[in-house]
């Protein structure tokens, strides 16, 4: 469900609120102490960097680089699965079924459209979406209240209707 991108933006930051609770325990009138401070905000500093970075796709406090928001979840939602190509449907026995075609253009804009959410509303819509899954069944496997589900979802597909309203602007 996590791309690589996700799943290391959630260990740094966990990783990250445990160095910020170390240092919280740190004695400040201790030299020794202090002198650990320094080297903690060091690392949450560093830490911080590298989050920002990856959810931007862009080095931080820098002008130059890849212009595009969370162009690291980008690339991998292109790459997805989830949508068949056509060539692989083709091959089926009964080409009269009914199939979902995309084309590359469309994966794009869905990649896209996947790129703007949180992670708690993607977690949640393709949950929903894409695995069929019950509210309750989601907000029990993610440990978040069934409300909080509801309306992760409802903000992707407002989202997603967004979206579609710009894109029908753009054609028309």
């Amino acid at each position: 469900m996590l791309n690589w991108a996700d799943q290391l933006i959630e260990e740094y930051t966990s990783g990250r609120q445990e160095l910020k609770r170390r240092a919280n325990q740190l004695d400040r009138n201790n030299p020794i102490d202090r002198q650990d401070l320094k080297q903690f905000n060091s690392m949450i500093e560093s830490m911080t960097f590298s989050i920002d970075w990856m959810k931007t796709g862009r080095q931080p406090r820098t002008f130059r680089g890849v212009d595009e928001k969370s162009v690291y979840q980008r690339r991998s939602y292109e790459n997805i699965d989830l949508i068949p190509d056509i060539a692989e449907q083709l091959e089926s026995d009964d080409i009269n079924k009914k199939h979902l075609y995309m084309t590359r253009e469309e994966k794009i804009i869905l990649a896209d459209i996947l790129a703007s959410f949180s992670l708690r509303e993607r977690q949640c819509y393709l949950l929903h979406v894409a695995q069929k899954r019950s509210m309750a069944d989601i907000a029990t496997e993610l440990g978040v209240s069934k409300s909080m589900v509801q309306q992760s979802i409802r903000r992707a597909k407002k989202k997603i209707d967004d979206r579609r309203e710009k894109d029908s602007l753009i054609y028309a």
